[in-house]
């Protein structure tokens, strides 16, 4: 199971519907994601080598499928270490939504006790930060 801890629950990422990217017969990439009644949540994105547009081909077929299923936003969880993350959504037109001081904690605490204490860069793994796209309203 590849579980994230997010908004104090854990999901099963790979549970969920997916999109995926290949390279001949291999994995290049792979997006899990949740529709919910008005918007949808990018769960999980990988793809095997980084900065080569993968990754926002994924996003993109994911926001031309939930306007095409009418939802209003897109929105996902990272954490305060993910800073990679941070820029990447930001750059594809995400913005910041929420904090959630301490939210990273109560979940190792609570949730999941193999969440590292250090994230990326040596950064203290503590906070969610949340982040949500509008997507177009046309179609409504």
């Amino acid at each position: 199971m590849a579980s994230v801890a997010r908004r104090g629950e854990v999901v099963d990422a790979l549970a969920r519907p997916a999109l995926v990217a290949m390279d001949g017969d291999m994995l290049a990439g792979v997006l899990t994601y949740e529709f919910g009644p008005t918007d949808c949540e990018i769960l999980a994105l990988f793809a095997v080598r980084r900065r080569t547009g993968l990754g926002t081909a994924l996003v993109e077929a994911l926001v031309r499928h939930a306007v095409a299923a009418t939802l209003a936003h897109c929105w996902l969880v990272t954490t305060n270490d993910n800073v990679d993350a941070l820029r990447f959504y930001q750059r594809r037109g995400f913005r910041l939504s929420a904090l959630r001081p301490g939210a990273v904690d109560e979940a190792r605490r609570d949730l999941k006790s193999t969440i590292p204490k250090t994230g990326e860069y040596g950064i203290p793994l503590r906070d969610e930060i949340e982040l949500v796209r509008d997507l177009p309203t046309w179609h409504r």
